[in-house]
């Protein structure tokens, strides 16, 4: 017990009064990290091997058939710790990261991995902050759990807050440049291209200005060059980018090509509906900014005119009363 006591006592020589606090946080600490990579490592399955060589798969091959050699993503042997298990969960994830942009193959992963590192990360940090607080000053319990819990969760949500807000600029970037797009591709329609060659067309022309709207008519075209069912490709687009105007288009295009009508001239009222919505919106916005200028002229304006009107009504009455000199 003396050699508890003296260690104790040279910690709280060290570190302060919470020295001994601090020591334990940090000896647990390290056991988390060294017990992490062992709980996440993922066995072979000694049947795997066995299959594989009973189907003639080796290794690299099948690293080749999965698109890289496993060493370029290193998070695929933590896939089930860092994937949903719930097939529907997993799909909603992955809808939700094809709509902010991102299409790799570990986004999912890489997703899950952020959110646990940020909050693992920033959780320590509070935490460590929090003890070094607690030795400055004296602090209540409630006070130490938000000090360490509400970092944590911040950190956690970061990502889906990024993700949340690729997804609406990425939508509204695609809102805007889509009725210059339907435009284009009323002109090569006319002008005697196919569907297909007034995709790349617009995906060629449109990078520039919509970065966004380019890359999902560049995946369209590539999916229909190998060899998808043009219908199931629109669909795909729609449900990936998902808004109103593609999803009406993608209808129109589908209804056009099915009834045997003329895709120019579905294009040509589609793109003038989409002209006049563009103009509604523009309306809209106009119509708002009265109202959110009427905060700052009561802030910056009325002070300003009130201090001019009544500021030298005041200052004479103030100098006319009994002591205020003048």
């Amino acid at each position: 017990m003396q050699i508890i006591d003296d260690f104790t006592a040279m910690l709280t020589d060290a570190l302060g009064p919470a020295g001994p606090l601090l020591a334990l946080g940090g000896i647990g600490l390290a056991l988390i990290l060294v017990a992490l990579p062992t709980m996440l490592k993922k066995e072979k399955d000694p049947l795997d091997r066995i299959r594989a060589q009973r189907t003639g798969k080796s290794e690299q091959v099948e690293a080749l058939r999965r698109g890289g050699n496993g060493k370029a993503d290193k998070l695929e042997r933590f896939a089930g710790y860092l994937e949903p298990k719930s097939a529907e969960e997993l799909t909603a994830t992955k809808m939700k990261l094809l709509r902010a942009g991102y299409r790799g193959k570990g986004a999912v992963r890489m997703f899950h991995f952020l959110q646990f590192a940020l909050g693992l990360g920033v959780l320590v940090i509070g935490l460590i902050l929090t003890l070094i607080k607690s030795t400055q000053q004296e602090m209540t319990m409630q006070t130490m759990v938000l000090y360490t819990i509400l970092p944590a969760a911040a950190g956690y949500y970061l990502p889906q807050y990024w993700i949340q807000r690729r997804i609406q600029t990425r939508q509204q970037e695609i809102t805007d440049g889509f009725p210059d797009a339907l435009d284009m591709m009323l002109v090569c329609v006319e002008a005697g291209q196919s569907l297909d060659q007034s995709i790349i067309r617009i995906a060629t022309e449109a990078r520039a200005g919509y970065p966004a709207l380019a890359e999902e008519f560049e995946m369209v075209a590539h999916e229909v060059k190998a060899g998808k069912e043009r219908v199931v490709v629109l669909r795909d687009m729609s449900e990936r980018v998902g808004l109103a105007d593609i999803t009406s288009f993608v209808t129109t295009l589908i209804q056009s090509s099915s009834f045997g009508t003329s895709i120019a001239d579905a294009l040509r009222v589609y793109s003038a509906e989409m002209r006049d919505k563009r103009i509604m919106r523009a309306e809209e916005k106009a119509n708002t900014i009265p109202t959110k200028l009427t905060l700052g002229t009561m802030l910056f304006t009325l002070p300003p005119l009130l201090v001019i009107l009544i500021g030298p009504s005041l200052f004479r009455f103030a100098s006319q009363m009994p002591g205020g000199g003048g």
